[in-house]
């Protein structure tokens, strides 16, 4: 049993996303299964695993990251017009995210044959505050650390 957060831990958290300007939650675990990823893989933002590093089972620790320890800086060359014709059946509608082959983008806006979307992740630009309580931690196992990832509360896939 690993007593603190660290490297080739798999941490299982508890976690409540605020934005500090408006307080508005973007993102929390509460009411659900813990997060459970594995330290030090790059799964995480990376603000979020250097706050967590040394923490115990049962602490809770509120921090605060930057854009440039979060999701980055937004871009503006992210955000490109596409014709309309490209997305094929979909209706694209405003605030609708979809994937493509370099990665999610959200519509921002829809002319009569120009869409034009954005690639930024949503929380680009946002300084984030998060609210952390460690519920669980232990030893990767080979096959994780082989992975790159956590394998669930068993071990195995989902």
């Amino acid at each position: 049993m690993t007593e603190t957060l660290a490297e080739n831990t798999v941490a299982s958290v508890h976690y409540t996303g605020t934005l500090p300007g408006s307080g508005e939650v973007f993102d929390t675990s509460e009411g659900r299964d813990p997060l459970t990823f594995l330290v030090g893989h790059k799964q995480m933002i990376p603000g979020f695993e250097e706050e967590m590093m040394g923490a115990k089972v049962g602490e809770r620790r509120t921090f605060t990251l930057e854009p440039e320890r979060a999701y980055g800086q937004r871009m503006e060359d992210a955000v490109q017009q596409i014709e309309r014709s490209q997305f094929g059946d979909i209706e694209p509608e405003v605030g609708m995210m979809l994937m493509s082959d370099i990665g999610p983008f959200t519509v921002t806006e829809v002319a009569d044959d120009l869409v034009t979307v954005d690639f930024n992740h949503k929380l680009a630009g946002e300084t984030l505050e998060f609210s952390v309580e460690v519920v669980e931690l232990r030893a990767a196992s080979e096959e994780e650390l082989a992975h790159g990832h956590a394998h669930g509360p068993g071990g195995h896939h989902h």
